[in-house]
């Protein structure tokens, strides 16, 4: 059989509050640059986002080697500028961003959601995968998981494994395949001394 063809949709937001989290947790040295902006965007130096993903019990060899297009959704408060250049960090690590301007300090963003839903419909109706690869926790995306499944394609969630990570069980049941993200994300931010990590996970988004 031919491998399938897959997207990646990554809920920026929920896994950059997650991962700094499990970093902090894990004494995870994240250093803020191309690859991470406090509150804002996180990603791993390694793998490219639209290279398959790692998973230690090989389903992922039925995905096509490379995916047809990544997208990353995140917000932040900020003027036209800064989300100019966010976006173009984001493109230069690989993504097809979309960035949110919030007008207030909310943690969560409904233009994230509202968004990335409507792209993975849309994509998913128009056959343009054959594997929605989701990195996300929420709960709040089963009914998209659902709709997404009953067109015949398949959803791969890609995230920390445990709710006090912020995996939402009913997420991981909904899904096709669940990929836990842990081992690859502590190999690809080593740890560093308890005093070190905490001094870079609370490091300034500027």
């Amino acid at each position: 059989m031919p491998n399938r063809r897959w997207m990646l949709f990554v809920d920026g937001e929920n896994f950059t509050i997650r991962g700094q989290e499990f970093a902090t947790k894990n004494n995870l040295g994240l250093k803020a640059g191309d690859y991470w902006k406090k509150d804002c965007f996180l990603w791993m130096p390694n793998p490219h986002p639209l290279k398959r993903p790692h998973c230690p019990t090989g389903e992922v060899q039925a995905l096509d080697v490379d995916g047809i297009r990544a997208y990353y959704y995140t917000s932040l408060q900020a003027d036209h500028s800064e989300i100019d250049q966010t976006e173009k960090v984001l493109r230069k690590i690989g993504f097809a961003p979309k960035v949110f301007k919030k007008e207030d300090k909310q943690r969560r963003s409904k233009g994230v959601n509202i968004a990335l839903t409507t792209d993975v419909l849309t994509h998913a109706f128009q056959n343009h995968f054959d594997v929605a690869i989701l990195i996300g926790g929420d709960a709040d995306y089963c009914p998209l998981v659902n709709q997404v499944k009953s067109s015949g394609k398949q959803v791969w969630v890609w995230f920390f494994t445990t709710k006090e990570d912020g995996l939402g069980p009913e997420l991981w049941k909904a899904s096709d395949i669940f990929i836990p993200i842990d081992a690859l994300f502590t190999t690809m931010w080593p740890a560093v001394s308890p005093a070190v990590a905490t001094s870079a996970t609370s490091a300034p988004s500027s």
